[in-house]
């Protein structure tokens, strides 16, 4: 953002400290605190993130300019190391999807942030939490909105000035509601829509979230309360939908509501319809039974406004749908893990005496140069499909949507480029060694633990000796190998059910890969032609192809 108001001087409710501040992110790894953690640097202050897995920050344009310690806010040892020094801490996680205790895990996790940032004499906790109705008893509020009332009501007891900021909807590119919204909107010019439609709604820019952010590292030291934060529009979700398809350039919508549509049902119905899964759109969709409308604008005294903020819901869908066109949507909904998939990392073999491990291994040459093959294999999933037996991979990707799983339409967050962590249609990248191996973990539900290698061997490497291709050069050898790791006599089971299909989709996709880099002089992805044995990729509609934008350049706003 490049019109921000610049920060006072001092420690939150002081002047004993200079202006540059030490932050706490948790949840850098996630939508919001991907994104402000460049806000906070620009801002001039020193960053510190606390991540289970450091490794998923490491591709971050700004991974060199923060200090990462590795842990948990449910580990007090691990927060207590990261509160150590720090002035002002934000929280920025959830347990919501992590199973039916998840609001237990969240208590406690609020409890033990609090606690060590008292211990460590932090200066103020920051919590994003989510707007809730005026009038509805707690016990009638969504599971997802109670819990993070309760949450809030923790870090306010803590003994730390805390600011707890209430946000109801969130309008940027990739954010989960932004999407949900895009998605029912753009593929559906009529629908049958649940009652919910009609919900009061006061959404919010997520540039203006992240500004207020920022400006709340400066509160002073008596501010221990909550702030309801939105735009300047009260909207249904109806009128939503119409003003985001008249701004996106769409016919008019036709919308019927029904009352028949459950937030469970509704979930389902969003789903299918849209690439956010069931089990993260029903939190979404039960949140939206409710009014959840701004009753207070008292942010403002503290973190005031510039010219033009908060921005309008017609500028800030603009914003947004302009980041998709021009491909520079920097954190998505699906940059956090998913609740419930498997974080295993690959094991050790074949030392490894954990149990069964079965792999399909396929191995081809290539006279294509290793930068070219290398951005086939970079390139892989989202538009650029799959290479190998489209209906397979769609079947596939619908099947675990029917299950609740996250299903093939995910996509990915840059068309050419990966990093460690982002999410790849239904699988997450578990590891990149740039140029030679791409790891892939899968998030679909399976009654096992799987993952898909893809790697380039050059000549003279070890294990690789040097040889002579068809056209006279060394051949550079493609590496495919999936693994799997059985659980029960389910798993067992399912792998070798469709065993017989490996040498069709994995046989195909080895085959259509070389092919591709062979096409390819440039070393740009390339699809299978029409005429491939394997057939075309299959394209994952409504998502535009998405780039990291070059470094360097000037940070555009958010949207």
């Amino acid at each position: 953002m490049n019109d921000e108001p610049t920060h006072t001087t001092g420690r939150p409710g002081g002047t004993d400290r200079p202006r540059s501040l030490t932050c706490l992110v948790t949840g850098a790894t996630g939508y919001i605190g991907g994104r402000l953690v460049p806000e906070l640097l620009d801002a001039g202050h020193r960053v510190r993130c606390l991540a289970r897995t450091p490794d998923k920050l490491r591709d971050q344009p700004w991974a060199d300019r923060v200090e990462i310690v590795r842990g948990d806010v449910t580990d007090a040892e691990s927060v207590a190391r990261a509160m150590a020094g720090v002035d002002v801490a934000y929280y920025l996680v959830h347990a919501l999807g992590t199973g039916r205790a998840f609001e237990e895990t969240d208590r406690t996790a609020a409890r033990i942030f609090g606690e060590r940032a008292r211990a460590a004499d932090v200066g103020r906790i920051v919590y994003l939490g989510g707007l809730t109705p005026e009038g509805v008893p707690e016990a009638e509020l969504s599971p997802h909105l109670r819990s993070r009332a309760e949450v809030g009501r923790v870090l306010l007891a803590s003994g730390v000035p805390t600011a707890v900021l209430r946000a109801a909807v969130i309008i940027g590119s990739g954010s989960a509601s932004f999407e949900m919204l895009r998605y029912l909107t753009e593929r559906l010019p009529v629908m049958v829509t649940p009652r919910w439609v009609h919900t009061l709604i006061q959404p919010i820019a997520v540039r203006d979230v992240l500004r207020i952010l920022v400006g709340c590292a400066a509160l002073p030291a008596e501010v221990n309360r909550t702030f309801d934060i939105g735009g300047p529009e009260v909207l249904t979700y109806l009128e939503m939908m119409q003003r985001h398809a008249a701004v996106a350039g769409l016919p008019r919508r036709l919308i019927v509501p029904v009352p028949v549509l459950t937030p469970g049902l509704s979930s389902h119905w969003v789903g299918i319809v849209t690439p956010v899964p069931a089990s993260i759109a029903r939190p979404l969709t039960e949140s939206l039974r409710h009014e959840v409308v701004c009753r207070e604008r008292d942010i403002e005294r503290y973190v005031p406004s510039p010219h033009g903020h908060p921005l309008p819901f017609d500028r800030a869908v603009a914003l947004a749908l302009q980041r998709v066109r021009d491909a520079q949507v920097t954190t998505r909904w699906s940059s956090a893990s998913v609740p419930g998939a498997p974080s295993d990392p690959l094991p050790t073999d074949p030392d490894w005496a954990g149990g069964s491990l079965y792999t399909d291994v396929r191995e081809r040459e290539t006279d294509a140069e290793p930068d070219a093959l290398w951005r086939v294999i970079e390139g892989i999933g989202g538009e650029n499909g799959w290479y190998s037996f489209p209906l397979a991979w769609a079947v596939r990707g619908w099947l675990d949507r029917l299950v609740g799983g996250v299903g093939l339409r995910r996509g990915r967050r840059d068309a050419r480029r990966l990093r460690v962590g982002d999410s790849l249609d239904f699988w997450r990248v578990e590891e990149i060694d740039r140029g030679r191996l791409l790891r892939l973990r899968a998030e679909m539900r399976l009654p096992g633990l799987a993952w898909l290698e893809m790697s380039v061997e050059t000549p003279g490497e070890p294990g690789r000796p040097p040889g002579e291709g068809p056209a006279g050069n060394a051949p550079v050898l493609y590496r495919q190998r999936a693994v799997f790791h059985p659980r029960g006599l389910l798993g067992h089971l399912y792998w070798w059910s469709v065993s017989p299909f490996h040498a069709v989709v994995f046989g195909g996709m080895a085959r259509n890969i070389v092919r591709a880099a062979d096409r390819a002089p440039d070393g740009s992805p390339s699809r299978p032609a029409p005429g491939d044995p394997a057939g075309r990729p299959v394209p994952v509609l409504g998502e535009a192809p998405e780039q990291r934008p070059s470094a360097g350049g000037p940070r555009q706003e958010d949207g």
